[in-house]
């Protein structure tokens, strides 16, 4: 289990060349507006060191990482959920994601169009959530024309949903994100099926140039002020200095990276970052033949955790053999940690930790 993210912004702020460096796809990153017209798709695989230790220590034939999908969405305009631009086309493909990595242009340049005539972060940000409120107001409205019939009929929970739809409505309307409209449990089973765009976690991408991602800069400075408003992650990278590293091979990457005094490549944190707003963990299975990474949302219990492996071996969980990442590195081996009396037995309702290494026993 990987998780979805769109990435979103205007034209020209960098989002198909932070994609193609994610993916290595190559997709065209014009420098003139509407350059990306279909969503573009790429899946990724998520960078985790650990990963490659327990592959060195198990010796194994076959190492597997969990994955990331990435899409990249058309540079959405001033008045595109009225059909300004491409169109509010794509901004249905973002309804389909868990997660939206909004970029934001952080760098002048001159030789770089910016479809407002200058760079300010939170004008680009405000005219990118407006655009995804006025979406969203539209699908609250169809779904009010969808139940308006039961309302008529005097269904209870028809009329339930119609008042909820009237307020979350209005608070669309006062320029609020759907995340912050109140809700109940009662509410939610309201809320959900509707898959708001602004119901969404983000986070912000700051790109910038060489010189803001070493120094900052007062546009960055801009987008963390609203970032902290929103309780929001902001992660800066230089989409520009992120297409070279993924187009060197491996040992002069690493090279390049020390002498831009990196430890990682910007997008690695992208991706880590990405988990973090989704509450996604990692576990493993090692083994001689294959050491594998599997997602899992945080808080997941054994028999979940089973579950992303194959549906049966949810259905015929019997019990969870657990191990810490931690201590197989320390101690060396499987064996050793089993002799130190750290290899445990878990049933049904053990919570999966961020790097247990599990092999599951089931039945069906």
């Amino acid at each position: 289990m990987g998780f979805n993210c769109g990435i979103v912004g205007l034209p020209n702020v960098g989002k198909s060349t932070l994609f193609n460096a994610l993916t290595s796809s190559g997709v065209e990153a014009s420098n003139y507006p509407f350059c990306t017209i279909d969503p573009n798709v790429g899946i990724v695989n998520v960078p985790d060191k650990r990963l490659d230790v327990l592959s060195a220590m198990y010796n194994t034939h076959s190492t597997v990482p969990t994955t990331i999908e990435f899409v990249d969405i058309a540079g959405l305009v001033k008045g595109a959920a009225s059909g300004e631009g491409l169109g509010n086309q794509f901004l249905s493909h973002i309804r389909q994601t868990d997660a939206i990595a909004h970029v934001v242009r952080c760098f002048e340049n001159d030789n770089v169009i910016h479809v407002q005539g200058d760079v300010d972060p939170a004008r680009d940000i405000e005219i990118i959530e407006t655009e995804l409120i006025l979406k969203d107001m539209d699908t609250v409205e169809k779904r009010m024309q969808t139940i308006e019939k039961k309302v008529r009929a005097q269904d209870k929970d028809a009329k339930d949903e119609m008042e909820f739809l009237h307020t979350l409505k209005e608070h669309l309307n006062g320029g609020r994100l759907a995340k912050y409209a109140e809700h109940s449990d009662k509410t939610l089973p309201y809320l959900q099926p509707m898959y708001l765009i602004t119901d969404k976690p983000v986070m912000y991408i700051a790109n910038t140039d060489e010189n803001g991602l070493k120094n900052g800069n007062k546009y960055i400075e801009k987008v963390r002020e609203i970032a902290k408003r929103d309780n929001a992650l902001v992660v800066p990278i230089c989409a520009n200095i992120e297409a070279e590293i993924a187009e060197l091979e491996p040992d002069d990457r690493a090279t390049f990276l020390a002498d831009m005094g990196m430890t990682e490549p910007g997008l690695h944190r992208v991706i880590h970052e990405g988990y973090a707003l989704l509450g996604l963990i990692t576990y493993f299975t090692a083994g001689v033949k294959e050491v594998r990474a599997w997602t899992v949302p945080k808080n997941s219990k054994a028999p979940q955790a089973a579950g992303a492996i194959h549906s049966d071996f949810e259905k015929g969980f019997i019990r969870a053999e657990v191990m810490k990442y931690d201590d197989i590195v320390r101690l060396g081996s499987e064996a050793a940690v089993k002799e130190a009396g750290l290899f445990r037995v878990e049933g049904k309702e053990y919570v999966t930790q961020d790097g247990d290494v599990m092999h599951f026993r089931f039945n069906v």
